[in-house]
């Protein structure tokens, strides 16, 4: 599940998987592998502008999408010439105003307040309301049928469920690669289902952070390195002060003195922790994780859930798919899907 979404996010990002694939049916929903494993040249070569390792600071919206998804690349294809380091800022944001931006995010920050007496009642960050999703088939294939959840902020929601029940789709349109067929999702206070593709991939670079099974770090970039690439392909922020940021986003998982290692010098756990960083970049309004624990051995996976429930005391929200009942009892909450119908369980906290 992992692999196909990031593929989305690494193709589908400027079009939001256009209207072509709007109404693809499940089993033809992932791209050929011949696309699949196009690399970043590949797909920036419209523009004629390749990548150009840290440097490409001002992206615009519809290239913002590409995020954690250029992880993929091979060495080979990481590192281009200096000579096309900085593309123009006026090629920044097209869909949202920068000025605006800036204030929405501090606002936006200042909300991130864990639950508590005094904040008893948080507001929103996922409001779902009789969305379903309709693949066209004879007969028609639901994936997901009327589905009703709000997430509050400082939220740790776990969705578990079996192979086919449609934990895929809804992770999909949670993060905005795929569009309902019908219903509403409010994304920390934004309709979604009206928003163009741009507004769409601009919303998602700024409000939300993907953590999956696989880490998908740059080999040959340190850690530092691996989380300012947040940054440099999902806009925002600018070069002044990246690396600071990168090394706070570090040091928020515990892993600031592993800053200057490469992945190959730090464990399963520390690489898993390194992603979890990249995805903090910009201080994201929901932090979703597909399998966040599927390659970690048990001594591992109980350190990623407890950095999961220190965060959740910081005020994140956190939403995780996930097989494993130990991962889905630390959550706060858990509901279960199946044949796209959602249902909320009485969760096990620490169980």
């Amino acid at each position: 599940m992992s692999e196909d979404l990031v593929r989305m996010l690494r193709l589908g990002a400027g079009s939001d998987r256009n209207s072509n694939n709007t109404d693809r049916s499940p089993h033809s929903a992932s791209t050929s592998p011949n696309h699949a494993d196009r690399t970043p040249n590949d797909a920036g070569s419209s523009q004629g502008q390749t990548g150009s390792g840290l440097d490409q600071a001002d992206r615009s919206p519809d290239q913002a999408g590409y995020g954690l998804d250029h992880a993929d690349r091979s060495p080979d294809h990481a590192d281009h010439s200096p000579d096309h380091a900085d593309h123009s800022p006026d090629h920044a944001d097209h869909s949202l105003d920068q000025a605006d931006r800036g204030s929405k995010d501090a606002d936006r920050n200042s909300n991130h307040t864990a639950r508590s007496p005094d904040h008893p009642n948080p507001e929103p960050v996922i409001e779902l309301r009789q969305l379903c999703r309709e693949y066209p088939a004879t007969p028609p294939v639901r994936a997901l049928r009327d589905v009703e959840l709000t997430v509050r902020r400082g939220d740790h929601l776990a969705v578990v469920g079996p192979s086919g029940s449609g934990k895929s789709t809804l992770l999909a349109v949670l993060g905005l690669l795929d569009r309902p067929t019908s219903g509403s999702y409010s994304l920390d206070g934004v309709e979604t289902v009206d928003l163009s593709d741009g507004e769409r991939t601009a919303l998602r670079g700024q409000r939300i952070g993907f953590v999956f099974q696989s880490f998908h770090l740059l080999a040959h970039r340190s850690a530092r390195e691996n989380v300012e690439l947040a940054e440099v392909h999902g806009g925002g922020g600018g070069r002044r002060g990246r690396s600071r940021r990168a090394l706070a986003a570090l040091e928020q998982v515990g892993l600031g003195h592993r800053a200057d290692f490469l992945p190959s010098r730090l464990s399963g756990g520390e690489r898993q922790r390194v992603a979890v960083a990249r995805a903090l970049m910009g201080q994201p309004a929901l932090l979703l994780c597909d399998e966040p624990t599927g390659n970690l051995d048990s001594a591992n996976t109980e350190a990623l859930l407890d950095l999961f429930d220190d965060l959740r005391e910081q005020g994140v929200t956190l939403l995780v798919i996930t097989h494993d009942d130990v991962v889905s009892r630390r959550a706060a909450r858990r509901v279960r899907i199946a044949d796209g119908v959602l249902t909320e369980e009485l969760a096990e906290v620490g169980g």
